[in-house]
């Protein structure tokens, strides 16, 4: 895991593995998957999301992380 990502590096990522656009308020993208539970925001456009934060949506997206 990197140290800071992009909202659009994680959009991307999200989109790879199946997440579909669901719904935008305001500068909040939320996203759903057709099989996994749950929501995914990601804050856009943003251009270094903290590692806290991209754990966070790691964790939503049931991703992995290293533990960083």
């Amino acid at each position: 895991m990197k140290s800071t990502y992009s909202s659009r590096e994680l959009i991307k990522m999200l989109k790879v593995d199946g997440w579909k656009l669901a719904r935008v308020r305001g500068d909040h993208h939320q996203f759903k998957h057709p099989t996994k539970k749950g929501v995914v925001t990601v804050q856009h456009p943003v251009k270094d999301l903290s590692r806290f934060v991209a754990k966070s949506i790691f964790k939503q997206a049931g991703w992995e992380t290293d533990g960083g």
